[in-house]
This record gives C-alpha cells, sequence and structure tokens, in this order.
C-alpha cells in the first residue's frame, strides 16, 4: 500500500492545469458501447478508476487504441456478451463504481445486461433506485441472483416512457439516456439531472445520431433513433480539481493561476470559495489566485453564520464540501458546512480535529467549522484516506501543517488525481510517494 509523506509549510507559485474531468469520462466512455463504429476521445484522465474502466472494456471485446497522450479510440463492433457472465467481469464490476453506466448502452443495444453492486467510495449509502426503476420504465426486466450477488437485466427493444426521477442522479440520469436513445418512440425525463457532465453526454450522443433536446435543463425529451455512428468528444476540465486547486492556494497562501478551466462550467464554484473569503478572479478561461495571508468567512445579509451546503446543479456539488470544510479551519470566522447527500463524508474530521482544527461534528450530515485565522497551524500527523475527496482534503491539510504528515491508502485519491505529486511538487510542494 503507497503513502505520501508531506512536509508542510511551503508555498506553491506558478501555473497548473486540471485534468479531464472524472465524472464526465466515466459516462462518456460507457456511452461508446452504443454504437459499432469508432468514438474518439480526447483529454481522459490518467488514473485507475478510468484506466480500469478501459480495461474493463477491451475485456468484454472493445477495441481500444491510444490515440496520443490522452487521446483514446473506441470501437465496440465485437462484444463478447459472453464474458459478461463470467465470474471474472462480475468481479471486476464490484470494485468499480463506474460500471453501473454499463447497464443503459448493454440494454439498449444488445437487450441484456450483467451487473453485480458496483463498489467504489464508502462515503454512505449510494443507492441504484433511480438506475433501476428509470430503465424498467423502458420496458427491462431485472433479475437479482442472490447465490452469485449480481443483477440480470434484459429486454427485447426498450420502448420510450415519461418518468420523473425520485432524485436528480447523475449517474442515474446518464444511464437512462444511453438506454432511450435506442429505444423506440419518445422518452421524456423530468427531475433529470443537468450537470455539465450530463450536458456533454447528450451532445456526444446527439452527435452520434441521437435525438435529445432540452439538454441544460431537468427536462428531457429523447425521440428514439434506430442506430448510432462514431464521432469524437472532448471531455471537460475536472471541476472538483479546479475547486481543490483554489482551496490549496487559499490554505498555503501562495499564488497560482489554475489554466484552462472551462469557466463557463464552474456554476457556483467560485463564488462559494469567495464565500468563505478567498480572492480569485477569471482571467480568459484562467482563474488566478493570490496569496492570501488571511481571509475571512462572510455572513448572511441578516447576521447569522454561514452555511455552505451541496445540492443538485446548478448547487454547490457534494465532491467539493470536504476540500471547503479544510479551508475553513484557516479563515477568519465560523461556517456550518451541511453534507446533504451522504452520511458518512464527514466523518474524516476527527482527522483534522487531531491535526488541531476545530471542528464540532454535530451529525453525520453537518459540522461546525471556526476557524483559526492562520493563528496557529494545523500540525503534521498520521493520516489515512477514506475516499477520493477527503484524500484530497487531507492533502491540503497537510501541506498547509507544520511539521510532516503522512497519508496512506493514497490508492483512493489515485483514482481520481493524475500525478497529483508530480504536478504540485512542480509548483512548490514537497510530496514524496513511498
Amino acid at each position: 500500500m503507497a503513502s505520501f509523506v508531506i512536509e508542510g509549510g511551503h508555498r506553491l507559485c506558478g501555473e497548473i492545469h486540471p485534468q479531464g474531468a472524472k465524472n464526465e469520462v466515466l459516462q462518456i466512455i460507457c456511452a461508446t458501447l452504443l454504437t459499432a463504429e469508432e468514438v474518439t476521445v480526447n483529454n481522459i484522465p490518467d488514473i485507475l478508476d478510468v484506466n480500469n474502466l478501459i480495461q474493463l472494456l477491451r475485456e468484454m471485446g472493445v477495441t481500444v487504441a491510444k490515440k496520443g497522450i490522452d487521446s483514446y479510440s473506441f470501437k465496440a463492433e465485437n462484444v463478447d456478451l459472453a464474458y459478461l457472465e463470467s465470474d471474472e467481469f462480475l468481479k471486476k464490476c464490484s470494485s468499480l463504481r463506474g460500471s453501473v453506466m454499463l447497464i443503459g448502452p448493454m440494454v439498449a443495444r444488445f437487450g441484456k445486461a450483467l451487473i453485480s453492486k458496483p463498489g467504489g467510495d464508502k462515503i454512505g449509502r449510494r443507492r441504484l433506485d433511480t438506475h433501476f426503476v428509470g430503465i424498467q420504465a423502458l420496458g427491462a426486466d431485472f433479475r437479482y441472483d442472490e447465490e452469485r450477488g449480481f443483477y440480470e437485466i434484459t429486454a427485447g427493444r426498450l420502448q420510450g416512457n415519461y418518468m420523473l426521477l425520485d432524485e436528480a442522479s447523475v449517474t442515474g440520469t446518464a444511464n437512462i439516456v444511453m438506454a432511450a436513445v435506442l429505444a423506440k418512440g419518445t422518452t421524456t425525463i423530468y427531475n433529470a439531472a443537468c450537470e455539465p457532465y450530463v450536458q456533454q453526454l447528450c451532445r456526444l450522443l446527439n452527435r452520434m445520431g441521437a435525438k435529445i433536446s432540452g439538454i441544460a435543463s431537468n427536462l428531457l425529451t429523447i425521440e428514439g433513433v434506430e442506430a448510432l455512428h462514431g464521432t469524437q468528444h472532448t471531455v471537460l476540465p475536472d471541476m472538483i480539481e479546479v475547486g481543490s486547486f483554489i482551496g490549496m492556494a487559499a490554505m498555503t497562501k501562495s499564488e497560482i493561476t489554475i489554466k484552462n478551466v472551462s469557466y463557463e462550467n464552474l456554476g457556483i464554484i467560485p463564488e462559494s470559495f469567495r464565500r468563505l473569503g478567498i480572492k480569485l478572479e477569471q482571467r480568459g478561461d484562467d482563474i488566478y489566485v493570490p496569496a492570501q495571508e488571511t481571509y475571512e468567512i462572510e455572513s448572511f445579509i441578516d447576521g447569522s453564520i454561514m452555511t455552505i451546503a451541496d445540492a443538485t446543479w446548478p448547487g454547490l456539488t457534494p465532491d467539493l464540501l470536504s476540500v471547503m470544510l479544510v479551508v475553513a479551519t484557516q479563515a477568519k470566522g465560523s461556517v456550518l458546512i451541511h453534507q446533504k447527500m451522504f452520511e458518512s463524508r464527514l466523518f474524516f474530521v476527527d482527522k483534522l480535529i487531531d491535526m488541531g482544527a476545530q471542528i464540532i461534528l454535530c451529525d453525520p450530515h453537518r459540522a461546525v467549522v471556526i476557524g483559526h485565522n492562520h493563528g496557529f497551524k494545523l500540525r503534521g500527523a498520521r493520516l489515512t484516506s477514506p475516499d477520493i475527496r477527503a484524500g484530497i482534503a487531507l492533502l491540503i491539510a497537510a501541506m498547509s501543517a507544520e511539521g510532516t504528515s503522512t497519508i496512506s491508502n493514497i490508492e483512493q485519491i489515485d483514482r481520481g488525481y493524475q500525478d497529483i505529486e508530480g504536478r504540485l511538487n512542480a509548483i512548490g510542494a514537497r510530496i514524496t510517494r513511498i
């Protein structure tokens, strides 16, 4: 098991480029199964979750070719349907959260899919009801094999339908959309997720010949087509990584420029950091973060304590709350962090408390952070990364801390961040992988 050793207290300086968006590319790669023609995808990040999904497609019989440093082509002309019933396939699915998005494309094109309960972060209950109910509404049958622990989904040609989703699930919406594009008739999805990642998926599918309208809204209309064809696609920069770099700059009192961020697709993220008192400015498609010796958390207009909560798009993504919580530990003032979507994502705060942070964990969803105003630094500690986002938050804390920290289980960080120590060391960090 690998670890990071971090020498804290070093300021960063320079430019850094965000990787391609992990949450988008997992959907896009699954969508390549919808056609027998070649689909080329650019700006693919070299991270564990993505690489594992690419390898899984290879083993399913998809022809995958590396076209450049971050470009791959996928041609799902000869998919091995028998492999889907193997224990090897089901085991790999169980360790890869993104594998659940294979269901929609496989059922739509081949009339059959098998999937084990997918794994991923241990951040609380992440139910699959939205995926299953939506695809069932299109005419698919689900059967659970208790002995082998997998779902078998079968269907003839899917039939378009109206559905009101019980939650605006990003991956659930993506799965249903991918199933519906080849269904007969019209599918209407209300309360659909409308994150930029879903918008990107819909635009890709339309370039492949699908007929999707309502993109960027929570009401999608999909007219089914007979077949899709090949195309090219470029993945957006990762908004979570952009937010992580903003937080790093603030915590380490650093001046950095984050390059090519696709600012128009960041939504409320820049303004959410400004609420913590962090100065940043848009320069073309870059974000410039000046060095700040202190930053003060805003209050609401009536003087009450600031609350930062996650919400469905265009609200704040839950993936950044761990970062914002860490950043608040060195701010001037107090803030309530309210993690609504996952009940275990705040449990890493005990590690921050051990480092000297002043945090009151109210319950699994809420924590009050009393900022130090850089009055005294966090102290180095031995840490363990419980999930991708808590892992990067702990890395930020360690970079700002006094002394040396060790973070173990960094495979969790590698799942979502490409060569993170190499890129940060290039602008002044002191991180060693052991």
